[in-house]
């Protein structure tokens, strides 16, 4: 088994900031990937020959979020100038005759090179009457279009552009400092990635000047926690501080009885059923989910891996002072939300906690809840597993107020063992070699990625570990041309781009990778993380999930993902340490 170290990772070496930009620049295309701003809630897309300005809100779609519908800008002789090139701070038109850039983050700016003339015209929606401007010449050089809270549009002449250039450039050099150096075939799509943890810094205006990196400004703006888990993962490797700020806007609002709740949103929190929108009930009956409208509260959370994500952020630098306390007041956090998850959603009392709720187990879509609720999962206990181990090291590390540190630590590693003794017992099936899930109690046919977690407890039988890296090699089951689907290929529910029933997903390959790691099985590890990091730069970018026969994006899949892409700086620095 791999041996851990509790010492500080070294800190990675540092991108030029420019370079790092220019080769983010190569990615922004205005339609995967949007032009915007850290902390700013606008974004520019392009739409034919026009240009369009979106707002970004939580559970609103980008087609009731249209600021701009139509932003048009012409020569003077009334030719339509196109977009011919795209940095992080800047939007070139007519190769370089404008330019479009941030005055803030509620406003854009459009301005003409010395000596040029432009008519600038915009729509609010369509069919509004369009607001025309010309600027350069006898007029202004530049006008500032500024998106209040309603998404109105309201515009004043200036002169301010080149002012505004510099600072938005200031503003995104001083982002790509921050980008880890990595292997140079990594390069280019490391500095898109961390474009994309930058691009995806909201505020949430409740919590005064909070920093949550969204999973994406395009359709998912709020802080689901196991989003905010892998995100630091990946954020810690430049940007330590805004790490911690995700786990601690994720471990912030605890309920009274220690469950964290599942999203933490500009409007407040989301941890039951009663708190789901209602765009989120209607797909639910959609689908036919009895689960829908439950007629009690369900609890809403998400997996277990609280510990696991600190236990990375700690690795980075120091844990002094204010850090230390910090990361005290973390643990004990973890450690009521741990004993949440046995107290409270062990719904058959046998030791092993069930999922209630698909929602809470991330993979909402998977096969494994076609069945009745509550299901018990490989996945659960395993994350459970790996979060009373790091407690155990947390708590001789950081100390408890409630306990000597040797009981403490004595019972998390104890409560650890049982749980791995009744997922053997309860959970692993000899004649299939498969961890099986169980709906209400029956066991469910489904073979899925769900059923590898348990290598990540780095304490499976030899055998055990055995028949799961066959599962993995197996071309029927998960080893795809793009590895490792969500469903196995040939389980009759695999779908290859729906959601959880098929598709590739960047964090299940880490969390699969670093247990085949903790598994004793290093090599299959590494290559799998670098199959990992081949599909991301194969596909273009950090995509949601990924079709594993072509490698491309699936269809439905989000853009510029946030844990894909912080998910990919983690494996890349990992392998570039490793050469």
């Amino acid at each position: 088994m791999r041996a851990e170290s509790t010492l500080p990772r070294r800190v990675v070496g540092r991108a030029d900031a420019a370079a790092a930009a220019a080769r983010a620049g190569e990615h922004l295309d205005l339609v995967r990937a949007p032009f915007t701003l850290p902390r700013s809630r606008l974004m520019v897309f392009r739409d034919g020959d026009r240009l369009r300005v979106h707002t970004s809100e939580y559970e609103r779609s980008l087609e009731d979020c249209v600021a701009i519908d139509a932003l048009v800008v012409r020569d003077r002789d009334g030719a339509r100038l196109a977009v011919t090139r795209v940095l992080p701070h800047v939007v070139e038109l007519g190769d370089g005759a404008v330019t479009l850039t941030f005055a803030g983050p509620h406003a854009l700016s459009v301005g003409v090179a010395d000596g040029r003339e432009a008519v600038v015209s915009w729509r609010a929606r369509e069919g509004a009457e369009t607001e025309t401007l010309r600027i350069g010449g006898r007029h202004a050089a530049s006008v500032v279009l500024t998106v209040d809270a309603e998404r109105g549009v309201e515009f004043a002449r200036g002169d301010a552009h080149v002012a505004h250039l510099a600072s938005t450039r200031a503003t995104w050099l001083d982002w790509f400092a921050r980008c880890p150096v990595v292997r140079e075939d990594l390069q280019g799509m490391a500095a898109f990635c961390w474009w994309v943890l930058g691009a995806n810094i909201a505020e949430l205006p409740q919590l005064g000047d909070a920093r949550a990196v969204v999973p994406s400004k395009i359709g998912y703006v709020g802080l689901w926690q196991w989003d905010a888990y892998f995100i630091a993962a990946g954020l810690r490797h430049g940007d330590p501080e805004l790490a911690r700020e995700q786990l601690d806007l994720a471990l912030r609002f605890p309920t009274a009885d220690g469950q964290l709740p599942d999203v933490v949103h500009e409007l407040g929190v989301l941890a039951s059923s009663d708190d789901l929108p209602a765009s989120d009930r209607e797909n639910l009956r959609r689908a036919g989910s009895a689960v829908a409208d439950p007629s009690a509260p369900v609890p809403l959370t998400k997996p277990p891996l609280a510990a696991w994500a600190l236990a990375k952020v700690l690795e980075v630098e120091p844990a002094e002072g204010g850090t230390a306390e910090w990361a005290r007041r973390m643990v004990a956090t973890i450690r009521r939300s741990q004993d949440w998850w046995f107290v409270h959603s062990d719904l058959d009392g046998d030791g092993l906690p069930e999922y209630g709720h698909p929602y809470s187990s991330g993979l909402d879509d998977s096969p494994v809840f076609d069945g009745p609720l509550p299901t018990t999962t490989p996945d659960l206990a395993a994350y459970l597993v790996r979060q009373d181990l790091e407690l155990a090291e947390l708590v001789e590390r950081f100390g408890v107020d409630d306990a000597e540190v040797a009981g403490a630590a004595s019972a998390h590693r104890d409560r650890a063992a049982r749980t791995l003794d009744r997922m053997l017992a309860r959970l692993w099936d000899d004649g299939s070699g498969r961890f099986r899930s169980l709906a209400a109690g029956r066991p469910v046919d489904s073979d899925t990625v769900v059923g590898l977690m348990p290598l990540l407890t780095g304490m499976l039988p030899f055998r055990v570990v055995d028949r799961l890296v066959d599962a993995i090699a197996d071309p029927e089951r998960f080893a795809t041309p793009w590895p490792i689907p969500t469903v196995a290929a040939s389980d009759p529910d695999h779908a290859p781009q729906r959601m959880w029933r098929g598709p590739v997903w960047v964090n299940t390959n880490a969390l699969v990778a670093e247990g085949l790691d903790r598994s004793g099985r290093s090599e299959t590890a590494r290559r799998l993380a670098e199959r990992t990091v081949e599909l991301v730069v194969h596909a273009g970018g950090p995509h949601e999930y990924f079709d594993p026969r072509t490698g491309e994006r699936a269809p439905t899949a989000t853009t510029a993902f946030g844990w894909s892409a912080a998910l990919f700086i983690d494996l890349a620095v990992s392998l570039s340490d490793d050469d």
